[in-house]
């Protein structure tokens, strides 16, 4: 199976649960988006693999337009209802690939993505798509999960990731991270970080394919009991449930002017 049409059968299938733990993953994430988009929040926005469209709405608010962009339709219309029921106006739907953006160059004033550069094949080609469809001068807002920068630690964590939902491709160390966008030519002006505490059960519970949550239970379980963390505080906690913690990066970055 191609990649992009995994990425499109997992999140379709997701598409409810994903959308309801959307709304409450970060409860500061609006205003997050907010501060960090800057002046260039009042123009022209894309939301890269924009989901169910929560940071659209968010950044809708002030924006003079904004793309809500994503691979799976079934994303793109739980975003067309959120927004909608917003009352907002001002927000284009698009579907496609973000390696490979229909979208002319330096067309936005700002772009941002929020958990989605894990899903990508070629991190780095998405990475200078951003750069290539802002405009010089525009602001790019960057948001992933990060693993450890031991690499038997984030091997696991990645692997763990991917028996959960197979559209996972490689949460990234944070050195990593910051060297793909130095790399497309952005210039990073702030970086940000919080870890968020996750329970096993609901975060399998958003894939919404029950015949794998026993086996990775089953797999978490062990790792736990015998003291692997792999990178993100694996453990038992002491009413006997599974717990580890997401360590999250915002990355604030500007294409130069010139």
């Amino acid at each position: 199976m191609d990649h992009l049409d995994r990425v499109r059968e997992e999140f379709t299938r997701q598409a409810d649960t994903f959308t309801v733990h959307a709304v409450k993953a970060d409860k500061k994430m609006e205003v997050r988006f907010r501060d960090a988009i800057g002046d260039a929040g009042n123009g022209s926005i894309l939301d890269v693999a924009c989901g169910p469209g929560v940071v659209t709405a968010a950044l809708a608010q002030r924006a003079a337009k904004i793309t809500a962009f994503d691979a799976t339709p079934a994303m793109l219309e739980k975003a067309r209802a959120h927004c909608e029921e917003a009352g907002l106006e001002n927000i284009i739907f698009r579907e496609g690939n973000a390696q490979a953006m229909p979208f002319e160059d330096a067309s936005f004033d700002g772009v941002v993505t929020r958990l989605a550069i894990h899903h990508f094949t070629i991190p780095q080609d998405v990475m200078n798509e951003i750069f290539r469809v802002l405009k010089p001068g525009g602001r790019a807002i960057i948001v992933d999960v990060i693993v450890s920068e031991n690499p038997e630690e984030a091997a696991l964590q990645n692997a763990i990731e991917i028996i959960r939902d197979p559209s996972h491709i490689c949460m990234l160390p944070e050195a990593e991270l910051i060297g793909s966008i130095n790399a497309s030519g952005l210039e990073i002006v702030d970086i940000s970080g919080w870890d968020a505490n996750r329970e096993f059960e609901e975060w399998t519970g958003i894939a919404n394919d029950p015949q794998r949550i026993g086996p990775l239970r089953t797999i978490c379980r062990t790792l736990a009991k015998d003291g692997r963390h792999a990178g993100f505080g694996l453990s038992i906690n002491e009413v006997d449930e599974l717990v580890f913690f997401h360590r999250w990066r915002m990355i604030v970055a500007n294409k130069p002017a010139g």
